[in-house]
């Protein structure tokens, strides 16, 4: 009997400790700064020497998806209290695995893009770097045959790698 009346209190207790405190948590692992309300995504020209001519449309589309998506910040118009910039620098094939007759068994799709990341609201927090992802695909399949789905998956990786950068203190 003391130990029931013991657990309720210890439940009372529980609950109204906790009905004081506020936890925010995202499925991301971001931690935004309280006071950053909006975010702006520039257009990314591409500056590679081999140009897609869909990517960077589809690329500053992506990035800002997934900033709306994993944080809570607002999409402005012209620049908000966090800006991303930049272009893509590269977009390059090569052979990888050569087989024994001196083939290519593998090919790789690499884009690279730099970003310039600016927090207006706390200047010591910006940054500019360079992000690369890839992926390899059968060198018997022609490039206009896998591109589009290479290129989804390379832009998913690169936004990841962007968002986890200025969101996640990695």
């Amino acid at each position: 009997m003391i130990l029931i009346k013991y657990i309720r209190l210890l439940l009372i207790l529980s609950v109204l400790s906790l009905s004081g405190c506020s936890v925010n948590v995202t499925l991301s692992g971001a931690s935004i700064d309280e006071n950053l309300k909006t975010f702006s995504v520039q257009y990314f020209n591409n500056r590679a020497a081999i140009i897609n001519p869909l990517l960077s449309q589809k690329f500053t589309e992506l990035l800002k998806e997934r900033i709306m998506n994993e944080s809570r910040l607002i999409l402005v118009n012209g620049v908000g209290d966090v800006d991303f910039s930049g272009e893509i620098t590269g977009y390059t094939i090569r052979p990888m695995a050569i087989k024994e007759d001196a083939v290519s068994a593998q090919s790789r799709l690499t884009v690279t893009v730099k970003v310039r990341f600016q927090n207006k609201k706390n200047p010591q927090k910006n940054w500019e770097s360079s992000f690369s992802a890839y992926q390899d695909f059968a060198s018997d399949k022609n490039i206009t045959e896998v591109e589009d789905e290479l290129t989804s998956l390379i832009i998913d990786q690169l936004t990841e790698n962007i968002f986890n950068k200025a969101f996640s203190d990695w």
